[in-house]
Order: structure tokens, then C-alpha cells, then sequence
């Protein structure tokens, strides 16, 4: 008798966004709330509250910015994602990680970053505020 596959981390990880049901839904208040609060709790201009399927990082709720979703690769918040905490970037120009992403070198001209996942229960990341 073989023993069935266990699901790798990113398959759980984006079952369990999906149960949500929240991907590509309308923005909501209470997103927006969370949105707005980071904006004023760091000082900044822009803050986004965004969800990751796979290969892309969709925003539900943002401030300031246009952007409505971007390749998964490409993306901050999946680095944010893989930590336990905030992810800091004071110089997007000096990280080897991001100097090169087209959001730096072109808009929305990405000069900082800060952000934190959002985890489920279970502590599997789907998401970032950042």
C-alpha cells in the first residue's frame, strides 16, 4: 500500500486563499481601513493589502497607487510573504533583490518597502500588508 502525497507548502498555501474566496472581489471598508492605517502608522504615501495566487499578487484594497496586480515574481510582498515578520527595504536601489524589478526602474518608481504577511490560522502565508 503506498502512502498518499502530502501537499507541498504552496499548494496548502494557496488552498487555503481560495477557501477565502477573496481573490478578485471588490475592494471593501474594512480592507480599506487596514490600508489607510498603515499609510498613517509608517508615514507613507502608498499601502496596499494584496493576496497571492499563483504567479500573481492581486490587490484588493490600496492607497495611493493604481496598481491592481503584478507578476508574483516581481513582487515585494512575495518576499514579505516569506518571512516571519516585516520585511524592510530602506533603498530599493541598493537591494540586489529588487534594483532590477520593473517596479523600481520604472512606475510606480518603488523607493521603500515595508510589509508584513498575512497568515491563515494555520500560519500559511497568503497575503501581505505593506
Amino acid at each position: 500500500m503506498s502512502t498518499p502525497a502530502v501537499p507541498d507548502r504552496e499548494t496548502a498555501r494557496v488552498a487555503a486563499l481560495r477557501r477565502y474566496e477573496i481573490l478578485d472581489t471588490l475592494p471593501e471598508e474594512e480592507f480599506d481601513e487596514f490600508a489607510q492605517l498603515a499609510t498613517q502608522l509608517c508615514g507613507m504615501p502608498i499601502a496596499l493589502v494584496s493576496f497571492a495566487d499563483r504567479g500573481r499578487l492581486w490587490v484588493k484594497n490600496r492607497v495611493g497607487i493604481e496598481i491592481s496586480e503584478v507578476p508574483a515574481g516581481i513582487a515585494f510582498c512575495s518576499y514579505a510573504m516569506r518571512g516571519e515578520g516585516i520585511l524592510e527595504v530602506p533603498d530599493a536601489l541598493l537591494d540586489e533583490r529588487f534594483r532590477d524589478s520593473p517596479l523600481v526602474t520604472g512606475e510606480p518608481y518603488i523607493r521603500s518597502y515595508a510589509g508584513a504577511p498575512i497568515r491563515t490560522p494555520e500560519g500559511l502565508a497568503v497575503g501581505a500588508l505593506c
